[in-house]
């Protein structure tokens, strides 16, 4: 598919990212992206607003919207390199905009455009972000598949908001106009982070963390295999979520360095605080690490890696991740070191690591997952 991108009068070439992944038919903006700028940019045309973006995972909005200087604010490492990347396509100067993390305060704003996440406990969150930093006059716009805006979906617009009205449906998307009343009390929901104990550790989970109450049944199954490293060794939880695949290797070796790292700003937040939860003592041997799959780790340095892969990119299926953190792995392992992973077994990862490494060793498996092990020979 093509990345040429015409979208309310504009001529953008957008990438998904990483640009080099396999499966190219699928496109890095929406309908749902076409809906809010062909709503806001008439009313940019005649008035100066301070713009806010959340969400906007390959930079569509911030594209094109960059004469205006706009705020965007993401969980994603990755959303922030495809913006970069997408920007210097269509050479745009990225001081144009400022990207800040989804931890980070939120800025001044007139106008608020969000791509609507997968997770309502982040969109809570969000929402709650909103309400409590930014004034009542502030225009909230928001936008997604007309069949994910749902009356439950919108009431928690209306419950942590305000006033809120659903346009009908464009293009199978549909617009949530939304405005804040300050003087509605906030609904009794879950305040984040959370804490919630697990397998013998206190758990620790931001809004946007994967299995926020209770165990992912795939990490469960590869708590029961955690191995044993040397003292000393420098171990990697890829992908770590809330930590407690890394927190697990440190048990069994309390003098292991530790390395946490995640493309999800609170999931690595949420790494550091499980840690602190538990074995506080132990933070000096750990470090917590923002990146690209293993982008920023250099060649031959780790001695084991622990990974539970995903499967999808927001509501795209796809393996690419998942090489990605594979082929990473064996780059940045040492000779002889060791990647571990657990996965659903129809996902057929023994054969993606078996290219890679030259084969792999089956660990254990039950009915729905399979733990496999490969090693770095050469």
């Amino acid at each position: 598919m093509t990345n040429l991108c015409q979208i309310a009068g504009l001529t953008l070439q957008l990438d998904r990212y990483p640009p080099e992944q396999k499966n190219r038919s699928l496109q890095a903006w929406d309908a749902a992206d076409e809906l809010l700028l062909n709503t806001v940019l008439p009313m940019l045309a005649t008035q100066q607003e301070q713009l806010l973006l959340l969400n906007d995972q390959f930079g569509a909005l911030a594209c094109a919207l960059a004469r205006y200087a706009p705020v965007q604010s993401s969980d994603s490492y990755l959303s922030q390199l495809a913006t970069a990347h997408n920007f210097a396509q269509n050479q745009l100067d990225l001081k144009l905009v400022t990207q800040i993390s989804s931890l980070e305060p939120l800025p001044a704003a007139s106008m608020v455009l969000i791509k609507l996440p997968n997770n309502h406990s982040f969109l809570r969150y969000q929402l709650r972000q909103l309400k409590q930093q930014l004034p009542a006059s502030t225009r909230i716009y928001a936008s997604a598949k007309a069949k994910d805006i749902t009356p439950n979906l919108l009431a928690i617009f209306q419950q942590e908001l305000g006033p809120t009205t659903a346009s009908l449906t464009v293009k199978k998307c549909r617009l949530i106009t939304s405005t804040i009343d300050p003087t509605q009390p906030s609904p009794l929901t879950p305040q984040f982070p959370l804490q919630w104990p697990a397998e013998g550790i206190d758990v620790v989970n931001h809004a946007n963390v994967f299995s926020r109450e209770q165990l992912d049944i795939g990490a469960r199954f590869l708590l029961e295999h955690i191995p044993v490293c040397a003292p000393g060794q420098k171990a990697i939880d890829l992908g770590c979520g809330n930590g407690v695949l890394g927190l697990a290797l440190l048990k069994k070796q309390p003098q292991l360095q530790l390395l946490f790292s995640d493309e999800s700003y609170m999931a690595v937040d949420s790494a550091r605080l499980t840690l602190m939860a538990n074995q506080a003592d132990l933070l000096p041997q750990a470090e917590f690490v923002v990146d690209d799959c293993l982008s920023q780790q250099a060649d031959n340095s780790a001695d084991f890696i622990i990974c539970n892969p995903p499967f999808h990119q927001q509501n795209a299926v796809t393996d690419h991740i998942a090489w990605q953190m594979f082929a990473d792995a064996r780059r940045v392992l040492k000779k002889n070191g060791r990647l571990r992973i657990v996965a659903n077994r129809h996902l057929a990862y023994s054969e993606k690591l078996a290219r890679l490494f030259g084969g792999c060793i089956h660990v254990a498996s039950n009915a729905k997952f399979t733990i496999l092990e490969a090693i770095k020979r050469k």
